[in-house]
């Protein structure tokens, strides 16, 4: 079949849907120099929007369309997208339901799960908060939201900006869930630990940049089993809840055992080339047999568990403006993908290239990564020797 993959980067998707046996095209903003070689790349989409994308991909001759980042915020895009052929994966309708923090608040509450309060200043949430009088700390979310962008701390007095939400602070461990979804169940694919804001990848404030996904027994939170078995009973409350299908993830923070979950990506996600690396699972044919017939895998995540060490990614931002040198010697080292192309101009606080790494735990996977993003810094201030030797 013909697949087009339209999203703000599409090479890890791309990749796992070529792997499958897919004729697959690309549209992102990025073009990486690694793609697929079985994967055609249209020229990037800039400044990219999901609009932009949407439109870029209209002259594509393809049987279905796959979307990733950010078009879930962007139901419209995805009907351009769609339109007269076979969508893979959640339907405008459902984006609107799912994306809707009140009403994934609400449907979480009605089968039992907590989620974190919601607010507007001077004015109820429906837990009955009301932040100018609270003892609790607050954010202030865009509705839109991704990658922690604009996330930020809510002080008292301070306007909310129109678009935007306060949700309440919880303190604990950041991490998000995999699952694949259909006719109201879901399969659960893997937890992970999220990066967020760390300095040694170039990030700050609530930037995500990257993912670790730790074997049994090693997770870096108390009692990681309860918490793998929370993280299945909430995926198949929001599939049922909402009618997700296909790949899906679910943002959450771990707390005393207890799992607040914080939003829904009701596409492919980050974390999921992790699973891939780790556990041999074709993500992507989970995602198209979930979307054409309703078939969830076999699959046991914790036999996986036991079997599989740690597996980390980090996003490496840009700390300066740069200009990419030659990078082609990049592309012999499995360790970093999302590889620039030479002379690419990369701004300050943009995304230059993932990193990865594996350890027996997730503390030393984490310490892989950071060495894995010291030397791709050191290639960029080296930049008349960008080849393997300096990664």
């Amino acid at each position: 079949m013909r697949l087009l993959v339209a999203g703000l980067s599409a090479r890890a998707a791309a990749e796992s849907a070529a792997r499958a046996g897919f004729d697959v095209t690309a549209v992102d903003a990025f073009s990486d120099l690694d793609q697929h070689a079985a994967v055609r790349c249209l020229a990037p989409v800039r400044p990219f929007t999901a609009r932009a994308a949407a439109r870029a991909a209209r002259g594509v001759a393809c049987d279905a369309v796959m979307y990733l980042a950010n078009f879930e915020n962007h139901p419209d895009a995805v009907k351009t997208l769609a339109e007269g052929r076979t969508l893979w994966g959640n339907s405008p309708a459902v984006l609107r339901r799912v994306r809707d923090p009140r009403r994934l608040k609400r449907a979480l509450e009605q089968r039992g799960i907590a989620a974190p309060a919601l607010a507007a200043e001077g004015s109820a949430s429906p837990g009955g908060a009301d932040p100018s009088r609270s003892a609790r700390s607050w954010l202030i979310k865009p509705l839109r939201s991704g990658g922690g962008h604009a996330v930020r701390p809510w002080r008292p007095g301070t306007v909310v900006p129109p678009g935007c939400y306060l949700q309440e602070v919880v303190e604990g461990t950041p991490g998000s869930a995999a699952f694949v979804a259909a006719g109201g169940r879901a399969e659960l694919l893997g937890v992970f630990r999220i990066l967020v804001g760390d300095r040694a990848f170039g990030a700050e404030g609530f930037r995500y940049c990257g993912n670790i996904l730790a074997p049994a027994g090693h997770a870096p939170v108390p009692d990681d089993e309860a918490l793998v078995n929370a993280a299945g009973a909430m995926a198949t409350a929001l599939a049922d809840a909402f009618g997700l299908v296909g790949v899906n993830g679910v943002d959450f923070v771990a707390r005393a055992g207890v799992m607040h979950p914080i939003e829904v990506n009701p596409r492919w996600s980050a974390s999921m080339e992790l699973v891939e690396r780790a556990y041999g699972l074709s993500v992507f044919a989970a995602h198209a047999a979930a979307c054409a017939d309703g078939t969830l895998p076999a699959f046991d995540l914790a036999a996986a568990r036991r079997r599989a060490g740690a597996v980390g990614k980090a996003v490496v931002f840009a700390r300066r403006d740069v200009t990419m040198g030659n990078t082609c010697g990049w592309l012999d080292d499995g360790s970093v993908r999302d590889v620039p192309r030479p002379g690419q101009r990369i701004a300050a606080g943009r995304p230059i290239c993932t990193v990865f790494a594996t350890g027996p735990d997730a503390a030393a996977c984490q310490a892989g990564l950071v060495r894995r993003a010291e030397r791709v810094y050191a290639a960029l201030a080296a930049p008349e020797r960008t080849g393997p030797e300096v990664l």
